[in-house]
């Protein structure tokens, strides 16, 4: 599709197209396209744009990541084709390992997806294992299979795009989980620790800097405050307020 630049939804079509070419390209689910609209619907009435309940949750996810002794970045269909560099550079400035992890079961999709990710710079990609041992527990499909050195292991799970179920399980196996959620009522957003309420394409570069930025001070302690000052139940009422305001005016 050629979109012109002019177009008032020149980058929300771009998007779009991004999802369908990875649906084509077997990386993205075509369950995902149902998921990307949904989640399109919210960022209108987020204005399109990164507001400051946002920048507070990217602060603090920034400084947990960090401070994980064993974090990992989980990657479905739709981050793997929405932000695949960006996830790479995610995960070599903090450091962490990438696992690809998917609903629908296809080991063909997840191989795809790994390559995806190897292509734009990833050096390992982890795939889950259908390991009866390291198994995330409360949880019956798919995504209960997980590697052992990756979310097995992990004692913060940054799981953009994320299932509510699955972050609810391993919220409950004792990680700590870190989402991106253009809905604050969703499961994912309410069970997580911190929700970072904003479209992905724009969130991930912003970790990126934050990160970047944070790793320079090298004062853990100031990290941790960081950390702990964080209320997720807040940064949701802020979120579902601002959505109520700009409904209004729309």
């Amino acid at each position: 599709m050629s979109t012109p630049k002019s177009h008032p939804r020149f980058k929300s079509l771009k998007t779009r197209d991004t999802i369908v070419d990875g649906v084509n390209k077997g990386i993205t689910s075509i369950h995902g396209l149902i998921a990307h609209g949904r989640g399109e619907a919210f960022d209108y009435l987020l204005g399109e744009k990164t507001n400051e309940f946002a920048i507070e949750s990217i602060n603090s996810a920034s400084a947990m990541l960090l401070l994980a002794k064993h974090p990992v970045i989980s990657v479905n269909g739709n981050t793997a084709i929405l932000v695949p560099s960006e996830l790479v550079k995610l995960s070599e400035h903090i450091p962490a390992k990438l696992e690809v992890n998917i609903f629908h079961i296809s080991k063909e999709r997840e191989k795809k997806i790994r390559r995806h990710l190897i292509k734009a710079g990833a050096r390992e990609v982890l795939l889950p294992e259908r390991d009866k041992r390291f198994m995330v527990p409360f949880i019956e499909h798919n995504r209960r299979y997980v590697n052992r050195d990756g979310i097995f292991s992990a004692d913060v799970v940054f799981v953009p795009l994320e299932d509510g179920d699955r972050a609810s399980a391993l919220i409950k196996s004792g990680k700590r989980v870190i989402t991106i959620d253009m809905n604050p009522l969703s499961r994912t957003a309410q069970c997580s620790d911190i929700t970072i309420v904003d479209n992905i394409i724009r969130a991930v570069p912003l970790l990126i800097e934050r990160i970047m930025d944070y790793k320079k001070t090298k004062d853990k302690g100031q990290l941790k405050k960081i950390v702990d000052r964080y209320d997720n139940k807040r940064i949701l009422a802020e979120a579902l307020w601002h959505i109520r305001q700009y409904s209004l005016i729309l």
